[in-house]
């Protein structure tokens, strides 16, 4: 594939938005649009016979949606989608049916240059992404509990009060978060997650893994406290860096130049944390492409943090991960749904 140009299909009912891709694609050296669909039907009909590595795909059309499609079509034929979305929930769905990433649809104000560029970037790791052919099963009930998931509490001990936890994720870590996070205890110790989405998408994530998880989930805003039963987001365009006040841990979060080519940064979290993190801390780097959060992690690991990486055969792109474990960042590696598992165990030894 590295020889050869990325063959992409086009499937968007607009014909603005249809034209504004292909076009912007077709520039770039290394991807080819082999064609293009007007909706999902036509879709169907289509791919076979053009053999797409990739689809580009809109999440809102008529007849059947992107969703839809995804449900169906996906555990048969496990092509990388990257959804180009409004803003709007139902990305979250689509990622949840199989989809790898997604890119918010441009605005009249925003650069479509910046869009196409954005694109292609994701379309490149898309083709060598690994498509999950098993969607996971989301309960539809918010804070209910996930048989067969306990999620058995880590109970009164004041030691878990004092550790903090830093998880950093990117492609296909959406649903790759929300496995370890459903999994996790109300009384989990303080956390903040970096994932690496478009400004307007981190609070909706936040909500999202909210509704769904046990603990108390929310967008990040600076000068959060961390503490007990919180697990914050980090908001996109800002840098995310934990700041001590005394005995007591804050989140800052600020504009800042991009860091390991992301704003926010999971190096930058990590780094903050082994910067000035004096309790127990622990560091989870789970899927995505480049290598942002592995030196942070490093960083962490030599001031003594429980360090945990998501193997190889539960990324959708063994990238973040595999730099962190080849440097040497990584204490133990396991699998998305086994990470909350191996952390709890860690957390019940400290006590």
């Amino acid at each position: 594939m590295q020889n050869e140009k990325v063959r992409v299909m086009v499937v968007d009912d607009s014909v603005v938005a249809r034209s504004m891709i292909i076009r912007g694609l077709s520039a770039h050296q290394r991807i080819e649009v082999v064609g293009y669909a007007i909706n999902t039907i036509d879709a169907k009909k289509k791919i076979e016979k053009l053999n797409p590595d990739v689809i580009t795909m809109d999440v809102e059309m008529p007849g059947q949606s992107g969703i839809d499609f995804l449900r169906q079509y996906i555990p048969t034929h496990p092509i990388p989608v990257i959804l180009v979305s409004s803003l709007n929930l139902r990305v979250f769905d689509a990622l949840d049916a199989g989809a790898v990433d997604f890119v918010r649809k441009p605005e009249a104000q925003d650069d479509p240059d910046a869009f196409v560029h954005t694109l292609a970037q994701k379309v490149l790791i898309a083709s060598v992404a690994k498509v999950r052919s098993s969607p996971s099963v989301v309960s539809p009930h918010p804070k209910s509990p996930l048989p067969p998931l306990p999620a058995v509490p880590l109970g009164s001990s004041s030691s878990f009060d004092r550790v903090l936890i830093g998880l950093g994720a990117s492609t296909g870590g959406t649903e790759a978060t929300l496995e370890v996070m459903k999994r996790l205890p109300a009384d989990i110790p303080g956390m903040v997650i970096v994932q690496h989405m478009p400004p307007g998408f981190t609070k909706m994530y936040a909500d999202r893994l909210n509704r769904l998880c046990k603990m108390e989930v929310r967008e990040a805003k600076n000068g959060d406290e961390l503490h007990r039963g919180l697990a914050l987001v980090a908001p996109a365009d800002l840098q995310a860096r934990v700041v001590r006040i005394g005995n007591k841990y804050t989140l800052s979060c600020t504009p800042g130049e991009k860091v390991s080519g992301h704003r926010p940064s999971v190096d930058v979290l990590f780094q903050s944390m082994s910067e000035v993190v004096q309790c127990k801390m622990v560091g989870i780097i789970m899927t995505g492409m480049g290598q942002d959060g592995a030196a942070g992690l490093l960083a962490m690991r030599q001031k003594g943090a429980y360090t945990i990486g998501q193997n190889k055969e539960t990324c959708v792109v063994y990238g973040m991960p595999a730099v962190a474990h080849e440097i040497g960042a990584v204490c133990t590696q396991a699998s998305c749904t086994d990470i909350a598992g191996v952390l709890i165990r860690h957390l019940k030894a400290l006590s």
